[in-house]
């Protein structure tokens, strides 16, 4: 019965979330709005640099590749905290936790809810980069698959860990939502290989999922080849990120309930 209780109060938020996705028009054009506007701009620059030389024309699809799948790893991260800032904006955090509603069950719910904002942020890009650029992501097969579940994966991890210094220091620390994941961008080798990167550095590079998964990414599109070694990196990553933002969250929230911080979040 434990169980299936759980069960009923995951589906219960993920519903909760989904009529708040539905009842707002705005929301949902957001999510498809930005990796649109991205796979434009750059697939209208790859379209210029494919009439340089070849080697470029070889290296407009990673570009573009490169863009969507970058999308995925920030939609997943953002999926995360958007949902747990809405309760906060609601001040309901408090009525939430004084339900059966357990922090893992939360956790649980706002994990589905990354997967379905960014589901419905990427896929809109990546349809429209056939009609507009001749260029389909999904060629890619299995490994896309893959690579969209290390990056989500990875993104819902730091989004775990944003929450959790929200519950710490409060919302005035929101705005690392929508700023943090860039600044692991020049390491993950989005559209460059790893080995660009100054060699101080590079060991920074080598501990993010992100990085194993875009030379994962090039060395199919460009060499033809599927690297199980990066994708064992990766995943084991994944792993230790993802075990560490549960771990975070669930440390703020029990701090934050023991000295009353739930009481005054969003004030």
């Amino acid at each position: 019965m434990s169980g299936q209780g759980a069960l009923r109060r995951v589906g219960a938020m993920v519903l909760r979330y989904l009529y708040l996705l539905r009842g707002s028009w705005p929301r949902v054009i957001e999510l498809a709005y930005w990796p649109t506007v991205q796979m434009i701009l750059w697939g209208l620059i790859s379209t210029f640099l494919a009439t340089q030389s070849s080697w470029v024309a070889q290296a407009a699809g990673v570009l573009i590749a490169g863009v969507l799948l970058w999308d995925v790893l920030f939609r997943g991260q953002l999926g995360v905290s958007v949902v747990f800032f809405e309760e906060i904006y609601a001040r309901n955090l408090t009525q939430l936790f004084a339900s059966p509603l357990r922090p893992g069950e939360m956790i649980a719910a706002m994990l589905v809810m990354s997967l379905m904002r960014t589901l419905i942020g990427t896929l809109p890009a990546a349809l429209l980069a056939i009609v507009l650029y001749r260029y389909s992501i999904f060629d890619m097969g299995l490994a896309l698959v893959v690579f969209f579940v290390n990056l989500l994966l990875f993104g819902q991890a730091i989004g775990l860990m944003i929450c959790a210094l929200v519950l710490r220091f409060g919302i005035g620390v929101e705005n690392l939502a929508w700023s943090a994941i860039f600044a692991l961008a020049p390491l993950s080798g989005i559209y460059y290989p790893i080995d660009t990167l100054p060699a101080a550095v590079r060991p920074l590079a080598d501990a993010l999922p992100s990085s194993h998964v875009f030379e994962g990414m090039r060395a199919v599109l460009v060499d033809g080849q599927f690297r199980g070694d990066l994708l064992v990196n990766a995943l084991a990553l994944d792993a230790l990120w993802f075990a560490l933002g549960i771990a975070a969250f669930l440390g703020s929230f029990h701090l934050a309930r023991r000295r009353g911080y739930l009481l005054g979040i969003g004030e």
